[in-house]
């Protein structure tokens, strides 16, 4: 299917130009040449890839066209390019990409430059549509799956061939997580230039006109905050995305050794916290180094921030050594050392203790709490990259325990983690 591009500007031949410049690249054009004629289009297609945009036209200009265009649910996610043929300066190219614009392109165009960063945009979209039909055929294999379990009892030569497509399906869903992971790398990257502009003007709308908006001086507070907590995901979902690439090697590691350096690094951190952390002595474990950092920082950093407010916050580490069915080793009984991070904060309810682990999911969502909801789904990564898993037991008001689970041996094929 080609990717469709709407052009909209109110001379013909800038349209002729630009159709001619993107033609090479097989895309398919939609033309509108007013603002007004664009929305009309939108309102009857919803497939398209890009919108390029000139800024200057009669009735509707090009960012009270996008403001329009970004009111409706399903057109959001399509990227609009500005063309200009003036430089507005600073607050007006702010106003640009507060309307939706992810780039201007200036006239006379270059058309290197102008097929490039069209490219990136049709690349993402094609990445994005193909990743979605990913999983959307996966849903429909599963649905299947479940539909002919539950309708009837299947032979055992049935349940041999369904086993084989739940193990495709494993893998299609790995490959698909795969991709998923370098589209956030990715996508997460490229945000950083147009949040570190909204950052920018921000601040300079707050420094400049402050004592001139008086009341109305919060909006551009609230676009400093939310601006903060975007960069904050954003620098999240990057660390996510290098620990699940991380093609460090297995190494015997001192544990008192890691949380000996990490606590020290975060002295100021439990000091403000009014808290302590005591630490039982732990094994040496052959574990990646620059994952298991992460991983003590998260959760206890998580213990401080949950912390209760009337109450000193006591932090215990310490370990054991237990025994457990390894599956991926056809179910021969390992040794593992389970590392426990216990506090006494405001604790959870036990009926979350599986969704806390997952990407996103916060428990507090009333702003009293910072926080990204990747910290715990990071801890798990980390875990299962050293074919180990955590699990947390927590009751309100009482405190949570943490349980890191790590195998205490590794098999020759596994000394280097696997690679994504």
């Amino acid at each position: 299917m080609q990717p469709k591009i709407l052009l909209v500007d109110d001379r013909e031949d800038n349209l002729l130009s630009i159709e001619t410049i993107l033609a090479p690249g097989g895309y398919q054009f939609v033309k509108a040449n007013s603002g007004r004629q664009a929305l009309k289009v939108l309102l009857n297609e919803f497939d398209f890839a890009m919108i390029l945009m000139d800024v200057k036209m009669p009735n509707l200009n090009g960012f009270e066209t996008a403001a329009l265009i970004y009111e409706r649910e399903k057109l959001k996610h399509i990227p609009i390019i500005f063309i200009t043929a003036n430089n507005y300066g600073d607050e007006n190219m702010f106003k640009g990409y507060q309307s939706g614009a992810i780039d201007f392109i200036f006239k006379p165009f270059n058309s290197d430059v102008l097929r490039a960063k069209v490219g990136v945009l049709i690349d993402l979209y094609r990445k994005n549509r193909l990743l979605f039909e990913q999983e959307q055929k996966l849903i429909a294999i599963n649905k299947n799956l479940e539909r002919e379990i539950n309708e009837r009892k299947v032979s055992e030569e049935k349940i041999r061939q369904l086993n084989h497509k739940l193990l495709e399906n494993i893998a299609n869903l790995e490959s698909a997580n795969k991709d998923l992971e370098r589209f956030a790398f990715m996508a997460s990257h490229d945000l950083q230039e147009p949040l570190r502009k909204i950052r920018m003007f921000s601040d300079r709308l707050f420094t400049k006109y402050r004592d001139v908006f008086h009341e109305d001086i919060k909006m551009v507070t609230r676009i400093q905050q939310a601006a903060e907590r975007m960069q904050a995901l954003i620098i999240d979902i990057l660390a996510f995305s290098k620990i699940s690439n991380d093609k460090s090697a297995f190494v015997m590691t001192d544990l008192n050794t890691v949380l000996k350096d990490l606590l020290n690094e975060m002295e100021e951190e439990i000091r403000e916290a009014n808290a302590s952390v005591s630490i039982d002595k732990l094994p040496a474990l052959s574990v990646g180094p620059s994952l298991i950092r992460p991983l003590f920082q998260n959760l206890i950093s998580n213990a401080l921030k949950y912390r209760k407010k009337d109450a000193p916050a006591n932090i215990n580490i310490r370990s054991e050594i237990s025994t457990g069915i390894n599956d991926r080793s056809k179910n021969l009984l390992n040794k593992y050392c389970r590392i426990y991070i216990e506090d006494n904060g405001i604790g959870f309810d036990q009926k979350y203790a599986e969704e806390i682990f997952g990407m996103f999911r916060r428990l507090h969502h009333n702003g009293e709490y910072a926080g990204t909801g990747v910290g715990l789904a990071l801890c798990k990564k980390i875990a299962e990259l050293h074919n180990g898993f955590i699990s947390a037991r927590s009751k309100l008001n009482e405190g949570s325990t943490f349980i890191v689970s790590l195998p205490l041996q590794h098999q020759e094929k596994s000394r280097a983690l696997p690679t994504t």
